[in-house]
């Protein structure tokens, strides 16, 4: 959570993730071992001595950015916090704290004030690498990264960031959910985040969420504004996985056919009575996407269900290079699958009819609704009478 900022966004994950875990199940970083405990053994180390041993990699991190066409608000300035994970200087934090800025300085636990170049970012999962300069004595100390795999709800973490310019804070609760998948965001900028009621505020964002071993499990992302201490941090598993694509290729790479929308089942059939069939109902297709060229149609009737809106009218894709999309489990199945550069096959219901359609996929751009300025904010559900949501989109 950047201290200039009155809201805070979701970020969310690609259909790709099951392959990005596969790929990187594991990566290794340097950091102290203190503290862990074998396993199916619980930590029990002392939170002061968690604080002693993690606070020294927790950094705090002041990013700048300049509008030349604002003259009133020419400069823009952000604030978060960020984890030393390797000790050659490389740093986690949020996208969100650091993307597009000009300048971005990092100050150490000692007080000392270094410049720091990204190396990579992701605005989807909401995660940055930074590099900072090694000290010429000495080395930086790095921590831990531990699993998230295994957590349980009710389990005790701890924040360690810098919240509202208060360098070096811990706050300390529990995990109070797993698996928890933001509102107001396409399953494809969704991921599976930690929530837990761990005090989060503005200037904590890109910080860790530590277990009781010392190991970070997460970094914070994300809060809801109008509730009591409801945060979210990014899964270390997931981080883990992103982590060797950023580094190596300052981006993680994913394909793109331009679609968004629903399943459609047998409940909606029923409750529409209009001529539909099992698949997915394409109620967007982004402008210039590869589903645009080979001429997919989106929807066009705003319907809202349930209090979930939906575009209705639009091409139904029944398949995906053979495998029926006639389910959550089968069209994962079939979005993993994916890769740049391949052709990729779909079955499009339109009118009655079936036709097979063929394109080749490219690397997804950045939208501009990855963009922070663009992205929905978190409202109470009292503020609002509809859920704009596509289930979708890749």
């Amino acid at each position: 959570m950047e201290e200039s900022a009155s809201h805070f966004l979701p970020f969310r994950a690609w259909p790709g993730l099951g392959a990005l875990l596969v790929a990187a199940s594991f990566f290794a970083c340097t950091g102290v071992s203190a503290g862990q405990a074998a396993p199916g053994i619980p930590c029990a180390e002392p939170i002061p001595d968690i604080y002693d041993r993690v606070s020294p990699a927790v950094v705090s991190i002041t990013a700048r950015s300049i509008n030349p066409y604002d003259p009133m608000e020419r400069v823009s300035r952000v604030a978060g916090s960020g984890v030393i994970f390797d000790a050659s200087g490389l740093i986690l934090t949020n996208s969100h704290v650091v993307f597009g800025r000009q300048s971005v300085v990092v100050t150490l636990d000692d007080g000392t004030v270094l410049p720091a170049e990204p190396v990579g970012t992701d605005a989807i999962f909401d995660l940055a690498v930074l590099r900072i300069p090694t000290p010429q004595s000495g080395s930086l100390p790095a921590a831990t990264f531990g699993s998230s795999d295994r957590l349980r709800v009710g389990e005790e973490v701890l924040a360690i960031g810098n919240p509202l310019g208060l360098e070096q804070t811990l706050t300390r609760g529990i995990v109070s959910a797993i698996n928890r998948i933001l509102p107001n965001a396409a399953l494809s900028l969704n991921e599976p985040l930690i929530q837990t009621d761990t005090p989060i505020n503005p200037g904590n964002s890109g910080g860790p969420l530590v277990n009781r071993c010392g190991e970070i499990i997460g970094i914070t992302t994300a809060i809801m504004p109008d509730a009591q201490n409801i945060g979210f941090a990014i899964p270390i598993d997931l981080v883990k996985a992103a982590v060797p694509s950023l580094v190596e290729h300052g981006r993680i790479i994913r394909p793109w056919l331009g679609v968004q929308g629903h399943l459609v089942g047998a409940p909606l059939q029923e409750l529409l009575r209009v001529p539909l069939t099992d698949g997915l109902l394409v109620e967007i297709v982004e402008p210039g996407s590869p589903a645009d060229a080979v001429g997919i149609r989106g929807g066009q009737l705003d319907l809202v269900i349930g209090g979930q809106a939906m575009l209705i009218g639009g091409d139904i894709i029944t398949a995906i290079n053979g495998t029926a999309v006639d389910s959550p489990l089968r069209l994962a199945e079939a979005m993993r699958d994916l890769k740049v550069g391949s052709a990729v096959r779909l079955n499009v219901f339109r009118e009655g009819r079936i036709r097979e359609v063929e394109c080749t996929l490219p690397e997804r751009p950045l939208l501009p609704g990855d963009m922070p300025s663009q992205r929905p904010s978190f409202s109470s559900p009292s503020t609002s009478s509809r859920v704009d949501r596509a289930c979708y989109r890749f």
